[in-house]
């Protein structure tokens, strides 16, 4: 399906540090009241992700349909430059702290009108949706960070940080590195003990759950039921100790919601979450 004439669509470059940088992508509907700004929703990809990956140019497209701005960017640590994953030396080093870094960069280019089609941002209206580790970012940011939005989304969102299990950190600690299989790619994934620093270092900051917790403005979460084990528990977890939020099971749905790369056309999972994701930016972006 395409349905990228109706919109417009333009990228942008943010340096981030001597040889780090943050490519990203913003639309919004072509047509409109001119001068009229729509809210915005920052949609932030997870672990072994990228801002092109399957199904997200598709969502961000229709998030965009629904009334949105939609900006989508690649962490700059994400191991993604200009082809796939051809950045591993980064994606060694990065770290929760490095991707909220990120996440503050790309808020701030858009209050100071630094993005693309700046004109037709509204700033005072934005929504963090973040999938796996992005959803988990997305708390964590909001969590610091509450005046900046109206709400924040979680697709099958991570609820601890630490994506990882004791063996595998002592060794990426005792070796200095340790490796994860990327099955699409063949790839083995370096991880370094940066990013197990940054844990101990932020413990308390990075307790997603107990952030979850303590934080007012609205948050979704949205969790397929067959997810991994750990993400579903890591739900049910936010589940008991956050209620004040919204929770939403998508029985059925895998962690991409079906979706997989490269793109093969949408699925009812993700057409559910994308549905799911309008109503709740447009409820709390109203005014």
């Amino acid at each position: 399906m395409s349905i990228g004439h109706e919109l417009l669509h333009e990228t942008f470059v943010l340096e981030r540090g001597s040889d780090a940088r943050i490519r990203g992508d913003v639309r919004v509907q072509a047509e409109g009241a001119e001068g009229v700004r729509k809210p915005i929703i920052v949609l932030l990809h997870g672990f072994k992700g990228f801002k092109d990956w399957g199904s997200f140019p598709y969502a961000a497209e229709r998030l965009a349909l629904s009334g949105f701005a939609v900006v989508t960017f690649n962490f700059s640590h994400n191991g993604v430059g200009e082809s796939d994953f051809d950045e591993l030396d980064k994606f060694a080093i990065n770290t929760h702290t490095l991707e909220l870094g990120d996440i503050e960069a790309v808020l701030s280019a858009a209050r100071e009108g630094r993005l693309p089609l700046a004109e037709r941002l509204d700033t005072e209206r934005i929504v963090l949706v973040g999938h796996s580790r992005g959803g988990g970012d997305s708390v964590l940011y909001a969590a610091d960070h509450e005046a900046e939005l109206r709400g924040i989304v979680s697709w099958n969102g991570i609820a601890d940080c630490d994506l990882f299990g004791d063996e595998f950190r002592e060794t990426v600690l005792r070796v200095g590195v340790g490796y994860v299989p990327n099955a699409r790619t063949k790839q083995q994934m370096p991880i370094s003990p940066a990013f197990f620093k940054d844990l101990d270092q932020n413990a308390e900051r990075f307790d997603i759950v107990a952030r979850a917790a303590a934080m007012n403005i609205p948050a979704l979460f949205l969790q397929g039921d067959n997810d991994s084990p750990r993400l579903v528990h890591g739900f049910e977890e936010l589940q008991q100790r956050a209620p004040q939020h919204r929770y939403v099971v998508l029985e059925g749905a895998n962690h991409t919601f079906g979706a997989v790369h490269p793109w093969a056309g949408t699925t009812d999972d993700l057409e559910r979450a994308i549905r799911l994701t309008v109503d709740f930016a447009t409820e709390v972006t109203k005014g």
